[in-house]
């Protein structure tokens, strides 16, 4: 152990009538590993909720759709086959959008309606995880055309699995007593959770025939094509090499990055914000190091005085003073450390905090620990403390031993 560590280390031994500096240097280090652990909590919460968010919206949606112009077009498989030979790409499906209404024994409720390829969505859609009960291959069943309803809607309708539900459809025809809506008759074939409301209580899957039929259309016409790809954040480049391969007009391509690039920017400005301002506590810690060390001088003058009548260099007591700062912004990260990440498994593991249906696109508190964080959180808070060491180490240093011991 060097010189300046021993007596740095004795500084922080609190003696009767030091009590009151050692009191500080407690505060001190607990403000600093607050600050830690509020970082180390926060960012993981917002990481996982990012995550969680992004898992679940290319749980529902594909990572990139292509569509025309013109509105729905026919001869879709021979455009499925151009788009399958696009580098990066894995699979493709065609679909059908459209809104409806959709009615049971609880009540009415409005619906985004999908129709998919019950062959191929499964290899673009990662919903199947979410599935509670039931199966896109069941949209394939004889008899009744089947529906695939998110579980709060079907709490909502009054409905489960093989339950009798309604779809209205605005598209209606014209008759001789006016205007007519298109009303067709499905089956419950399966219930999904994805933990988004707004999926959850307002999604629904049919066959490409089915909705067809439901929106009056007579030709084999889709939407559109989704496709999923290797590489979810090379998305963007993908697409635009599908609607290259397309030969562009009328086809164009949209990736999940573009469609939902408010939410996304919304969630790291929110993350560099909450990061900034829960930084300031650990800059409030570090201001306690300031004052603890000041008082530390005040109350340490003879000691640095004979120190120096010995020997020690002006060098040597600044070193003593910035390794005793050092030392408190140690323990009060690595205490930080020790009490961020046990709250955040806690957090994860247990998932004992509830958000409200409706409110949040959530019902969990999902936590995801970056290593690159916590590298950035530990490097941030031991910087800051070491900054904090700086004016009292000088101020340390620059006494004077002779005015120091002349009235002692």
């Amino acid at each position: 152990m060097s010189f300046e560590s021993f007596i740095a280390l004795r500084y922080l031994r609190a003696r009767s009538k030091q009590t009151f500096i050692s009191v500080i240097s407690v505060i001190s280090i607990l403000g600093v590993a607050l600050g830690v652990a509020s970082l180390i909590v926060v960012l993981g919460v917002m990481n996982g909720f990012t995550k969680d968010l992004r898992d679940k919206i290319l749980g529902v949606n594909a990572h990139a759709i292509t569509m025309s112009v013109s509105g729905p077009f026919a001869d879709f498989e021979k455009t499925m086959q151009t788009v399958l030979q696009v580098p990066g790409v894995v699979g493709a499906t065609p679909f059908i959008y459209s809104e409806v209404m959709i009615s049971g024994s609880g009540g009415v409720k409005g619906l985004v309606l999908r129709g998919v390829d019950p062959d191929t969505a499964e290899s673009v859609l990662s919903i199947r995880e979410h599935m509670e009960d039931g199966g896109f291959v069941r949209l394939k069943e004889d008899g009744m055309p089947g529906i695939i309803i998110g579980k709060e809607l079907a709490q909502r309708l009054g409905a489960g699995i093989g339950s009798r539900v309604n779809l209205l459809s605005p598209s209606g025809t014209r008759t001789s007593t006016g205007f007519t809506p298109r009303v067709r008759n499905l089956r419950v074939v399966g219930l999904f959770k994805t933990g988004m409301w707004e999926y959850d209580s307002s999604l629904g899957f049919v066959s490409l025939q089915s909705a067809r039929e439901l929106l009056g259309w007579e030709e084999e016409l889709v939407t559109g094509l989704e496709m999923t790809v290797q590489d979810v954040y090379r998305a963007d480049k993908v697409a635009e090499d599908v609607s290259a391969a397309l030969g562009g007009y009328p086809f164009y391509s949209r990736n999940w990055m573009e469609m939902n690039a408010n939410l996304f920017a919304a969630l790291k400005l929110e993350k560099t914000a909450m990061g900034i301002i829960l930084t300031l506590i650990v800059l409030v810690g570090s201001f306690s190091i300031v004052t603890t060390l000041v008082m530390l001088v005040m109350e340490k003058t003879r000691d640095i005085a004979i120190l120096m009548s010995m020997g020690a260099t002006r060098r040597q007591v600044r070193r003593i003073f910035m390794l005793q700062g050092t030392i408190i912004g140690a323990v009060g990260t690595c205490l930080g450390f020790a009490l961020g990440l046990a709250a955040a498994y806690l957090l994860k593991q247990y998932q004992f905090i509830e958000l409200p249906k409706g409110v949040y696109s959530l019902d969990k508190l999902p936590v995801l620990i970056e290593w690159i964080d916590l590298l950035i959180i530990g490097v941030s808070a031991m910087l800051l403390c070491f900054v904090a060491t700086i004016y009292p180490a000088r101020q340390a240093a620059g006494l004077q031993p002779v005015e120091a011991l002349r009235y002692e």
